[in-house]
């Protein structure tokens, strides 16, 4: 039952995919509710019920390790019970639940860390993988002990270490902030459009270090940029449903792809820049809170009309140009200088 996993042939390279394609598929599910029911129910959040379907959104939200870790699971064929096991353990070890001292109790925040989410739920199919029938008929009590919460404490031992990949991170592209306007929003607007499609949060990140102003700006068109990217060349290669879940914010959805085609980040890198231009030269700004979310709940551009920019060169700045340029990109990159086919680049790997 478990031959995926125990097959000789599985190289480190499958089973990274494997990873990959769990924890893409995970993110888009865990996500799109209270991106997408977030962003239209706010303005609406007065009446209670509709408040409680936007606190429903969040809630689940908090399940992305317990979804990711579940996903992944399904990945090496498992079976239920072991699919939800590793599931735990990945819930466990993503620091999404903490003990609060000052609340006297478990808090629950966010997403969790997703590269520790990743590295808990290999944790945890390696054990399986290798306890295999090992316990027989005690499996139902001693699976969910040793790789539940074995692996998961593993991953809470983990998880301030691998944190710090995203403080250094952070640290580097606050860096960033301290130079000329130019210079500033075509920096970050690339590494967000980076980050964006990689196991790294970016809305962490943002409010982690609290970028504001045109850096922040700079900051959700990147993350834009790249959304744009993946519609355009999505749109006719990909199921709509694919296409859809893009625009709606699931850009992680497409890290296989830019694993296996590092070539995919060229066009996003090229609109990020093009579209940077914009935020330097009218003061496109934003808050902590929109830098990671770009166009997903129109949260980006909201944020740079509240800041002062007039409706049409919202319109202007956060849709024509990034589109112009990623119809760019694709002609010059594909049709001119045949770097590489979408078809093949662009199609998802989940």
């Amino acid at each position: 039952m478990e031959k995926a996993v125990h097959s000789t042939t599985m190289s480190p390279k499958i089973f990274f995919n494997k990873l990959l394609a769990g924890t893409a598929q995970g993110t888009i599910i865990a996500l799109i509710p209270n991106a997408v029911l977030g962003a239209i129910l706010k303005y609406f959040a007065q009446y209670a019920i509709i408040q409680q379907i936007i606190n429903a959104g969040l809630i689940f939200q908090l399940a992305t390790p317990l979804i990711i870790g579940g996903l992944i699971a399904k990945q090496f064929d498992f079976t239920p019970n072991r699919i939800m096991i590793v599931a735990g353990a990945s819930f466990v070890g993503s620091g999404v639940i903490k003990f609060d001292k000052a609340a006297g109790g478990f808090v629950g925040a966010g997403t969790g860390d997703v590269i520790n989410i990743m590295i808990t739920a290999a944790i945890a199919v390696g054990i399986v993988a290798w306890l295999g029938d090992k316990l027989g008929s005690v499996e139902i009590i001693a699976m969910p002990i040793i790789v539940g919460t074995g692996a998961g404490v593993i991953g809470m031992l983990l998880y301030p270490y691998v944190t710090l990949i995203t403080v250094a991170l952070g640290n580097l592209i606050n860096k960033f902030t301290e130079l000329q306007p130019l210079a500033l929003s075509i920096l970050i607007a690339c590494s967000f459009a980076a980050l964006i499609i990689s196991p790294i949060t970016t809305v962490g990140i943002g409010l982690a270090i609290q970028l504001n102003g045109i850096s922040a700006g700079a900051a959700a068109m990147g993350v834009a940029a790249t959304t744009i990217v993946l519609v355009v060349n999505s749109w006719k290669i990909n199921e709509s449903g694919v296409t859809l879940a893009i625009a709606l914010g699931g850009m992680k959805m497409m890290m296989p792809n830019l694993f296996k085609y590092p070539i995919t980040l060229l066009p996003c890198l090229f609109t990020a820049i093009i579209s940077a231009i914009p935020v330097a030269l009218l003061n496109i700004s934003g808050t902590p809170q929109s830098a990671g979310f770009g166009l997903v709940g129109i949260v980006g551009p909201l944020a740079s009309l509240d800041a002062g920019l007039n409706i049409l060169l919202v319109v202007v700045c956060w849709l024509l140009v990034p589109l112009a340029a990623a119809f760019l990109a694709k002609f010059l990159f594909e049709k001119v200088f045949k770097l590489y086919d979408s078809k093949k680049v662009f199609k998802y790997q989940g």
